[in-house]
């Protein structure tokens, strides 16, 4: 049973840790065209998230997931992945990537001890796919996605946002692919983080919306399945596939939220829709080697985990900091 109790009787077990702010896309929904990065003294050390992620292995938490950016650029994260995988407690270490790099990559990652996979996946179409993530080739990760699939990952899960007038007509073909390969699939909400300009058109699409769209092909059946996310599960006839979404607008999921988040600067944020965090970094360099320290503070921390997020997609920007610094 997890220590991290927040005072609204919420339990945490379920960390997402981000290895670097840096991508090698430059998603519409997720950075500026040209971002700034951290450089390589504000960023936790190979061995100092895994310092940062025994302490919550020993405090109870039971699932990691490595995010980002994009965490393959980082040329460590095989070894820190081997270093996660043998933490006592830790039932499931998974990592979301965008899977540019998998067909380098998806095999080693598996033999290394990486449990699952989500691979965003916003369109089938090459040219719209190099414009939502300005440089990317569709090409590439679905090889990448077909490499995983090789390398024996079981239960991949694609990641898509939907955004209303550039990929809003594509939910059935995603929904085609993932039958044909025996993936399950996720449609997300856009998320308000940082100041975009793209974001000022109206192109919020709901879930609500999607379910529609499915429906008009596929009923979909309320599955009972949980995977410690906020995504709410349904399956379809004919197909062992589960179709999730996560609904940060439209379905405010904050009284079950089981997880929170540090970034690559070493912030725990307790929210991924409030600005309060803990500085875990100066902790960790500070006084190396003391964990009960730094266990302390993600305990203390947890008191001000806030009871829900407000985001509106019709309103302003309130979350600054961008998707890949806050960690996916």
């Amino acid at each position: 049973m997890s220590l991290i109790v927040d005072t609204f009787g919420r339990t945490v077990e379920y960390l997402r840790l981000s290895v670097t702010d840096r991508c090698d896309f430059r998603c519409v929904y997720c950075m500026t065209e040209d971002p700034c990065f951290l450089g390589k003294d504000h960023v936790l050390s190979l061995e100092e998230l895994a310092w940062v992620a025994q302490a919550f292995t020993e405090l109870g938490v039971k699932k990691i997931r490595l995010t980002g950016g994009e965490p393959l650029v980082r040329t460590d994260c095989d070894q820190l992945v081997k270093l996660l995988g043998k933490l006592p407690g830790l039932e499931e270490l998974s990592m979301t990537t965008n899977g540019s790099r998998l067909t380098r990559f998806a095999a080693e990652m598996h033999d290394s001890g990486l449990n699952r996979l989500n691979i965003s996946l916003d369109t089938l179409k090459p040219d719209l796919f190099t414009s939502l993530t300005r440089n990317g080739k569709v090409d590439r990760v679905i090889a990448g996605i077909d490499a995983a699939i090789a390398a024996g990952f079981k239960k991949i899960k694609i990641n898509a946002v939907i955004l209303r007038g550039q990929n809003d007509d594509e939910v059935l073909d995603l929904i085609e692919f993932c039958r044909d390969r025996d993936l399950d699939i996720a449609f997300i909400e856009e998320m308000p983080l940082g100041v975009i300009d793209e974001r000022k058109r109206s192109r919020h699409c709901s879930s609500k919306e999607i379910q529609d769209i499915i429906s008009e092909r596929y009923p979909l059946l309320p599955s009972d399945r949980r995977t410690g996310g906020p995504a709410r599960y349904f399956t379809m006839p004919g197909s062992d596939i589960h179709v999730g979404f996560i609904s940060p607008h439209s379905n405010n999921f904050c009284h079950e939220c089981n997880r929170v988040r540090v970034t690559v600067e070493g912030r725990l944020l307790l929210c991924l829709g409030n600005e309060n965090s803990v500085d875990l970094k100066a902790i960790v360099r500070e006084h190396p080697g003391d964990i009960e320290r730094l266990k302390t503070a993600i305990l203390n921390g947890i008191k001000h985990k806030p009871k829900e997020h407000h985001f509106d997609p019709n309103g302003e920007t309130q979350i600054l900091r961008f998707m890949n610094a806050t960690g996916g």
